[in-house]
């Protein structure tokens, strides 16, 4: 059974940054295609980034382009998000996720079967 651990969340200000990091059990990370998504309140979940099982395609939300970066380290079993110059509206829950299956880059919640709990980012001055 796979098990997925959220870590590296917090309080950051305006313009700063945070690395969130995702460590994954019960399976090699060379065996799921990974996503990060994010519930901000009221609001749906909607996919962040998603990465392929070799790093050879990524996809990115437009709203973070340019200012997260998506890395996975296989051999460590570790996703990573790397988040700068953050803003108010990336205040969220932020969740990894894993799957066996084909990688699509549109990166929805529906092309995902292994969730973790999610990890609180909350950004405010």
């Amino acid at each position: 059974q796979v098990l997925i651990t959220e870590t590296g969340g917090g309080l950051v200000q305006p313009g700063g940054s945070l690395r969130i990091s995702c460590s994954v059990s019960g399976g090699s990370l060379y065996s799921y295609n990974m996503g990060w998504f994010r519930q901000a309140p009221g609001k749906g979940r909607e996919g962040v980034s998603c990465i392929s099982r070799s790093s050879r395609s990524i996809s990115y939300a437009d709203s973070v382009k340019g200012r997260f970066t998506v890395s996975r380290d296989n051999a460590q079993n570790m996703l990573y998000l790397q988040m700068n110059n953050l803003q108010p509206e990336d205040t969220a829950i932020y969740y990894c996720a894993a799957d066996s299956g084909d990688f699509w880059s549109r990166c929805l919640e529906s092309d995902f079967e292994h969730w973790g709990q999610g990890t609180q980012v909350t950004v405010s001055s």
